[in-house]
C-alpha cells in the first residue's frame, strides 16, 4: 500500500473511532442539564439521582473523547500536509474558535460542574452544566463548519501567487447552507444516540427491580427509572423527527452539490428521465463501476421526490455526472489517468442504508416503553430488558456510517468543487497528502494508533458497564452552600469516596 491508502485509512479509523463518542456527548450533557434542572426547580431527590448517575457516564465519555480527537490535528500538519497547505487559511479558523471558544468553555464549566457540588450556589452550579451543554454543540457547530466548506466551499478565492486558497469571508463559512443542513441532522442524531442511551439503561435497570418483587425495589424503578424512561422516549420522539426531516433537507441540497454522492448511495447508473426509484437492495459489481448492478427490490419514484419533491422529477445517473465533471474538471491522476469522480458505490450504496436502517433500535425501545410504562406502570417484561440493551449501540452505528456515507461519498474529493461557481478551490484527495511521510512512518503509525485506540476502548466500556450496572446511588444529600447553611445534608467533609465527584476515575 502506497501512503495515499494508508493515510486513508489512519485517518478513517481515528475519526470514526472518535465519532463513536461525540454524539453521546453532545445529546447527553443537555439531558443532564435538564435532570438536574428538574432537582434544582422541584426538589425531588430522583432528578439529583439521576443527574449524578448519567453525570458520571457522561464525564467517562467525555474523557475519552478528548484524548481520541487530539489525535485529528496532527494528521493535518503531518499525513495531510499538503492538504493543510492549501486550505489552512480557510480551514484554521473554525477550527480555532472551536478549541477557543467552545472547548475551553466545555472543559471550564465542566471543571467547576465536577467540583462545585458543594462550593457553589444551586443556581450557578447548574449554569456551569448548561454552559458545557451548550458549548458542546458550539464545538460541533465550529467543526461542522470546517467539514461543510470541504464539502462546498465559500467564502473563499484562489491566490494563483501561492497555489493557496484565501477566506475573504469568514460570514459565508459560517452561514454555509452546507453547515445549516449538517447541523441540525447532526444534533438531532446525537440526541437520539442519548435519548436511546437513557432509556435503554433505565429499561434495564426497571425490569431488573421489578423481577426482584421487593416493596422497595419496585418503587425505586417507579420513581427514579421510570422518570428517567420517559424523558428518554420523549427525547427520542423529538430527535427522530428532526432527524427525519433535517436528513431530507439535506439530501435535497446534496443532489444540487454533489450529485455523484447522492447517485452512487442510489446506484443509479443510468440517468431517470421519468422519475428514480429508491433502490432497497441492489446487487452486481458495486465496487468501481455500475456495470451489472440489478435492482432487486425499489419505491418507484422516492429517489426523485427525496432529491426534489417530485415522484417524476427526472436524475442524473453515475454515468451522465462523471461525464459532465470530466469536461468541466478534466483533472487527470499522477499516473497521467483521467480521475474516476465517482466514489466506491458499493461503500457509498450500503453506508447510506445502513445510517437509516440502524434506526430500528430506538424505533422498537420507544414504542415499547410507551405501552409498557403506560399509566405509571412498571414492567417485568424481559424482552424490554433486551431490547433497551440492544437498542443502545444502533444509534451510534448509524451515526458512524452517516459520518462513513459522508465522507467517502465525496471522494475523490477531499475539497469538493462548488458547482455555483468556485472552480478553483477544489482538491483530490491523492493531491494532499504528503509528499515527505514515508509509508513506513504511516504505517507505523496507524498501527501504534488502533493498539492504543483498542485499549480505550476496552478501558471505556469497562467504565461504562462498572457504573452502569452500579445504578442511581443509595442515596445523596444536598451539599450546596445554601443547604449547608441551613444546616440540612450530612457532613460535607466525609471521606467516604463513593460520594466524591470523581471516584469513579481513581
Amino acid at each position: 500500500m502506497d501512503v495515499l491508502d494508508l493515510a486513508r485509512w489512519q485517518f478513517a479509523i481515528t475519526t470514526v473511532y472518535h465519532f463513536i463518542f461525540v454524539p453521546l456527548t453532545i445529546g447527553l450533557a443537555p439531558l443532564v442539564a435538564i435532570m438536574q434542572t428538574a432537582w434544582v426547580r422541584t426538589g425531588n431527590e430522583r432528578w439529583l439521582k439521576l443527574t449524578k448517575f448519567f453525570g458520571k457516564l457522561l464525564l467517562i465519555n467525555f474523557a475519552i473523547g478528548v484524548v481520541t480527537g487530539i489525535v485529528q490535528e496532527f494528521q493535518f500538519g503531518m499525513n495531510w500536509s499538503e492538504y493543510s497547505r492549501f486550505v489552512g487559511d480557510v480551514f484554521g479558523a473554525p477550527l480555532a474558535m472551536e478549541a477557543l471558544a467552545a472547548f475551553f468553555i466545555e472543559s471550564t464549566f465542566l471543571g467547576l460542574w465536577i467540583f462545585g457540588w458543594d462550593r457553589l450556589s444551586k443556581r450557578v452550579h447548574l449554569a456551569c452544566i448548561w454552559a458545557v451543554a451548550i458549548a458542546v454543540n458550539l464545538s460541533a457547530f465550529f467543526i461542522l463548519a470546517a467539514n461543510s466548506w470541504m464539502q462546498h466551499p465559500v467564502g473563499t478565492i484562489y491566490n494563483p501567487e501561492t497555489g493557496r486558497a484565501e477566506m475573504n469571508d469568514i460570514g459565508a463559512v459560517l452561514t454555509n447552507n452546507t453547515l445549516w443542513a449538517a447541523f441540525p441532522h447532526t444534533v438531532a442524531a446525537a440526541f437520539l444516540t442519548a435519548g436511546t442511551f437513557v432509556a435503554g439503561i433505565a429499561a434495564w435497570w426497571m425490569v431488573r427491580l421489578v423481577r426482584t418483587k421487593k416493596a422497595e425495589n419496585i418503587d425505586l424503578a417507579r420513581s427514579v427509572y421510570r422518570p428517567a424512561i420517559t424523558l428518554g422516549v420523549i427525547t427520542m420522539i423529538i430527535a427522530g423527527l428532526g432527524v427525519a426531516v433535517s436528513g431530507d433537507f439535506q439530501a435535497k441540497l446534496m443532489f444540487q452539490q454533489q450529485p455523484m454522492k447522492m447517485a452512487a448511495a442510489e446506484a443509479l447508473c443510468e440517468s431517470s428521465p421519468d422519475g428514480a426509484p429508491f433502490s432497497i437492495l441492489a446487487i452486481g459489481d458495486l465496487s468501481d463501476s455500475c456495470e451489472g448492478v440489478n435492482h432487486i427490490l425499489e419505491i418507484p419514484g422516492m429517489t426523485s421526490f427525496l432529491a426534489k419533491g417530485s415522484f417524476t422529477a427526472p436524475l442524473p445517473g453515475v454515468d451522465e455526472v462523471q461525464q459532465s465533471m470530466t469536461e468541466r474538471y478534466g483533472d487527470v491522476t499522477a499516473d497521467g489517468e483521467p480521475v474516476n469522480y465517482s466514489p466506491n458505490l458499493g461503500l457509498t450504496y450500503w453506508s447510506f442504508r445502513l445510517m437509516i436502517g440502524f434506526a430500528v433500535g430506538s424505533i422498537a425501545l420507544s414504542l415499547m416503553a410507551l405501552w409498557l410504562t403506560r399509566k405509571g406502570k412498571v414492567t417485568d417484561n424481559k424482552w424490554f430488558a433486551r431490547v433497551g440493551i440492544w437498542a443502545i449501540p444502533m444509534p451510534f452505528i448509524a451515526s458512524s456510517f452517516g459520518w462513513i456515507f459522508t465522507e467517502t461519498g465525496r471522494q475523490p474529493w477531499v475539497v469538493a468543487p462548488n458547482p455555483s461557481g468556485i472552480d478553483s478551490i477544489r482538491l483530490l484527495t491523492e493531491r494532499g497528502v504528503s509528499t515527505v511521510v514515508g509509508p513506513g512512518v504511516v504505517l507505523t503509525s496507524m498501527i501504534v494508533f488502533t493498539l492504543v485506540y483498542g485499549a480505550l476502548a476496552v478501558v471505556w466500556f469497562k467504565l461504562i458497564h462498572r457504573y452502569t450496572v452500579e445504578g442511581v446511588p443509595e442515596s445523596v444529600h444536598d451539599d450546596s452552600p445554601e443547604a449547608r447553611a441551613k444546616g440540612d445534608p450530612d457532613d460535607p467533609d466525609s471521606t467516604d469516596e463513593s460520594e466524591r465527584p470523581l471516584s469513579f476515575a481513581y
